[in-house]
């Protein structure tokens, strides 16, 4: 940081967010993380507002990686009054992953929503304890360029609405890793970061996601070290693992015939799927806010759970069931990643999903091996499947005469369609330019 960036970041800033009334915030609550952006967010926010301002941090305990055993002391070190510290491992997973995961949701085919689902639980917390400690501000550490922001705030104005919102990377003057460290340094707040950070690293029991660094260029394979939770499937052991996962309604209940709460069995399935390279996502995403960005995620225990659930619904879901919920898992997907969780629309669908998910109870066997993950035989009390009517030996149930005439109706639209198709001027040659021509290059293609 410069001189002249220093001596801008501690002057006042125009515009910074006020009540309604016009006032000050004097009780701010903060995401607090415990990371070099929300401890510089401390001080910055008694240095815009006052010096009697009080921060109040709230850290989240999601089961990230970070240590938070000093988070508390680092908080109150940085200038907050005080650092509420919760454990919210448990509620989560059984509130927020597994209905995600209950409901199909992966956006743009391969996203498990690690992060998006986890915003939603912290800030609710958040504006809670706001209402408790009659704070008039909260305060997050998102960036202007990401999704967590409308994650953040769209959950402030469901539980919070009347609460002020201050998003310090909206204004103030850090714009970089050397100019946080700089001003952590001089108004001292503990600081163990350095300038060298190769990635972003974001996490709880769910999910690491990795950002940044060599991970931007989407044409680079993503390096070993991007990589925390898995090993490369080529260094996965050369003999397949098998498990079985139960489900009751469509909630995970048991590993192997084992019954386990939400956090022995994700952990339980993590260490099963990394040891076999399962679980690696790379991804070019559409963010919300308009852009495109590469994530790396590793999800192993979410891609078993995935695979499992997916397969007792093919068992257990009739088909227009099943076609139903798929389009309003693609729906809820969306839902979860804009950080709409608190919207009308979210509780209609899972009013439906409780519904539907009433038969999806049984077991799932999964074949894990090299990076991938199978599912290679389930059963169910209510499975939809019938030996007696799938068998191609002889039977007294299915009639395969009957055939003929549904076929004849089922394919009644066809034939009239491919009458009026011989009416039309020049015989109306179907499938006209809808096929690749030939001696079409690859160079043509590419332009």
């Amino acid at each position: 940081m410069t001189d002249e960036t220093a001596a801008l970041s501690t002057a006042p800033i125009a515009n910074l967010p006020m009540n309604a009334d016009g006032s000050r915030p004097k009780k701010i609550v903060l995401a607090y993380s415990g990371g070099l952006d929300t401890s510089c967010i401390i001080p910055w926010l008694k240095e815009q507002y006052g010096a009697d301002t009080e921060v109040i941090g709230l850290a989240a305990d999601i089961g990230q990686p970070d240590d938070l055993s000093g988070v508390e002391a680092k908080a109150i070190a940085s200038g907050a009054s005080k650092c509420y510290v919760l454990d919210l491992k448990d509620e989560f997973l059984r509130d927020y992953a597994f209905p995600t995961l209950r409901a199909g949701a992966i956006y743009e085919r391969k996203y498990l929503l690690g992060t998006s689902m986890a915003r939603p639980l912290i800030a609710r917390k958040q504006a809670e304890i706001a209402l408790m400690e009659g704070a008039d501000a909260l305060a997050h550490g998102c960036t202007g360029k990401g999704n967590d922001q409308v994650r953040f705030e769209l959950t402030y104005q469901a539980i919070a609405p009347g609460l002020t919102v201050i998003a310090p990377w909206r204004h103030w003057h850090i714009r970089s890793r050397e100019d946080a460290i700089a001003y952590a340094e001089a108004h001292g707040v503990p600081v163990s970061a350095t300038t060298k950070k190769i990635y972003s690293i974001d996490g709880n029991l769910w999910h690491l996601s990795h950002e940044g660094g060599d991970l931007e260029d989407p044409w680079i394979e993503a390096p070993a070290d991007a990589f925390s939770w898995t090993v490369p499937p080529e260094q996965a052991p050369d003999a397949p693992a098998y498990v079985t996962i139960g489900f009751e309604q469509g909630w995970p209940v048991s590993i192997d015939g084992e019954t386990k709460g939400p956090i022995d069995l994700i952990e339980t399935l993590n260490a099963l799927g990394g040891v076999h390279g399962v679980g690696r996502i790379d991804m070019l995403e559409n963010r919300l806010v308009g852009m495109k960005s590469r994530g790396v995620y590793e999800t192993p225990g979410g891609t078993i759970l995935s695979t499992a659930h997916h397969d007792l619904e093919h068992l257990t879901l009739d088909k227009m069931s099943m076609r139903l919920k798929d389009d309003l898992s693609r729906e809820y997907a969306d839902i979860v990643y804009n950080g709409l969780w608190f919207a009308p629309v979210k509780a209609a669908i899972d009013a439906f999903l409780a519904k539907n998910q009433e038969p999806v109870t049984g077991e799932v066997r999964l074949k894990l091996y090299k990076g991938t993950v199978t599912a290679v035989g389930r059963k169910s009390p209510y499975g939809l499947y019938d030996e007696a009517l799938a068998t191609f030996g002889e039977d007294d149930v299915y009639k395969q005469f009957d055939a003929e005439g549904f076929i004849r109706l089922f394919g009644l639209g066809t034939k009239v369609a491919s009458r009026r198709q011989q009416q039309l001027p020049g015989g109306g040659e179907a499938g006209a330019n809808t096929t690749l021509g030939a001696g079409t290059t690859a160079k043509g293609i590419a332009g």
